[in-house]
């Protein structure tokens, strides 16, 4: 496997060039399921096998699961702003940062935990969308884009998988070493 291949297993976020209501539904399934399947890649492993990473120079896999509570967490807000703000500029972290904070030594559950509650409040948050909250926008002040919660949900289903398929993908090397 090649580094941009372990560096985006899925490959990277393409953004969709249209929205179905097939897409939207897929996408809201992805975030539903995720907190389950990560707990389900990581039933088993130890300490030690956490603090692996996904490929040399990356994060270990204890990092990208805090990564996501935290990614996940800030997403909620983003969403929450633009369902109750006009077009808000939100507030960008440095994620390479935080992974270097205390917390990120903790183990998993907590974040797993965090990642079943947010889940939960996005699930019902995009179910109950009508097609103008799906349009409500906020701004990224780092690109300057202006995006649409459509987009958002798009963006967190591939986030989610992506991080998912590092999991994954490093827990199959487990496997076969043993």
């Amino acid at each position: 496997m090649t580094d941009e291949q372990m560096r985006y297993p899925i490959g990277r976020f393409v953004n969709p060039l249209s929205y179905t209501a097939e897409d939207l539904r897929g996408w809201i399934e992805d975030i539903a399921t995720l907190p389950g399947k990560l707990r389900h890649a990581i039933a088993g492993l130890n300490y030690q096998e956490l603090d692996t990473p996904y490929r040399t120079g990356g994060w270990t896999l204890r990092q990208v699961i805090h990564h996501m509570a935290d990614s996940h967490m800030n997403s909620i807000t983003r969403i929450k702003l633009a369902l109750t703000e006009n077009n808000p500029v939100i507030k960008p972290y440095e994620e390479a940062d935080w992974a270097l904070l205390p917390d990120y030594r903790l183990p998993v559950e907590p974040s797993i935990k965090m990642l079943e509650g947010i889940h939960q409040h996005m699930v019902a948050l995009f179910e109950s969308f009508t097609e103008n909250e799906w349009e409500r926008t906020f701004v990224h002040p780092a690109s300057g884009d202006t995006i649409s919660l459509k987009k958002c949900l798009a963006t967190y289903s591939w986030h989610s998988r992506h991080h998912l398929a590092h999991v994954t993908e490093t827990v199959k090397k487990f496997v076969k070493a043993s």
